[in-house]
């Protein structure tokens, strides 16, 4: 099933019931700190990858009929001898604060790294954490048990993703469209896509929210072959590329919403908003000239360093 990253993550407060004497008072058990679950993250992170590696040789010189699959082993016995993961990973740190996650602890700005291993170069370009992507991919936690997988190429729009996955799928190469072979089955391959694998702590995935039967607290692991991608995803078609949405660059686009404080119940975060300042005159039309040409630099018809489609006291 594609429960776990396909669609982002609403994240519930963990909580545990009891009984106090004879009454029906509930026991709530608050979430647990960013702060203290990140440095347990990472050191689990660490020892793993140290301890374990991926079938790299395979990759290096392939044998006839290899499948190009991903498979992680742990480093003993007959494989006492193996690279570990540690050895090609690239760290990557973001910011994570606690209302990304829907949580009432105020934490600002915790840093949280997760580790990215390219095992096949695409032939392409990379996309950004803000763009549109055709994947295969397999998510499970560190102790190899499954949770989300994908055998045939799905789009995914990344900042509707697990930050770290999303994330981690920008360090990936894609393959190119000239590629693409399609199989008697009826499904297809892209011969020169990208293969990766992504470990993030579970405060860049769904911290205390569940993950299938990953629980809560789950630091993750995907394995990721990126096909596809579509350059400068404009994810509500409102003219402005959704990399752009990102005004804060922190490289989290839901937390850039211009009129939040107008919006009771849907809330859109820019990137998903076609009115991102809610003045009722469409992003586009605020960008375009009377023939559809976008005009760049955006207008800003009052020069208050703040372009119209952003300002509602311009439209």
């Amino acid at each position: 099933m594609r429960f776990g990253i396909l669609v982002f993550i609403c994240f519930a407060v963990t909580f545990t019931s009891c009984k106090k004497d004879d009454d029906d008072d509930v026991v709530v058990i608050p979430p647990s700190l960013l702060s203290d679950v990140e440095p347990e993250d990472d050191e689990t992170i660490r020892e793993f990858l140290n301890t374990h590696f991926y079938n790299y040789e395979d990759f290096d010189a392939p044998p006839e009929g290899f499948d190009y699959k991903i498979t992680i082993d742990t480093i003993a016995g007959a494989n006492a001898d193996k690279k570990s993961l540690m050895e090609d990973a690239e760290a990557f740190t973001l910011n994570v604060s606690s209302d990304h996650l829907g949580l009432s602890e105020d934490e600002e700005d915790i840093p949280h790294t997760y580790y990215f291993i390219q095992v096949r170069e695409g032939g392409g370009e990379s996309p950004t954490y803000a763009d549109s992507t055709l994947v295969r991919y397999q998510g499970s936690t560190l102790d190899g048990t499954l949770f989300d997988e994908s055998q045939d190429f799905v789009w995914q729009e990344l900042p509707s993703t697990y930050r770290g996955y999303g994330d981690g799928v920008s360090n990936l190469k894609a393959g190119t469209s000239d590629q693409v072979v399609d199989n008697s089955d009826g499904t297809y391959q892209i011969t020169n896509s990208g293969l990766g694998i992504i470990v993030m702590p579970s405060g860049l995935a769904a911290f205390n929210g569940s993950v299938g039967t990953a629980g809560t607290y789950a630091p993750l692991l995907f394995k990721v072959e990126l096909g596809l991608f579509v350059e400068d995803t404009d994810s509500d078609n409102d003219g402005i590329p959704s990399i752009q949405e990102d005004l804060n660059g922190n490289r989290y686009l839901r937390d850039d919403n211009t009129n939040a404080d107008e919006e009771t119940f849907n809330l859109l975060p820019n990137y998903l908003d076609p009115d991102d300042d809610g003045d009722g005159v469409s992003t586009r039309n605020e960008i375009t000239d009377d023939d559809g040409n976008i005009i760049f630099p955006y207008p800003d018809s009052d020069g208050d360093g703040i372009p119209d489609y952003l300002d509602p006291d311009t439209n």
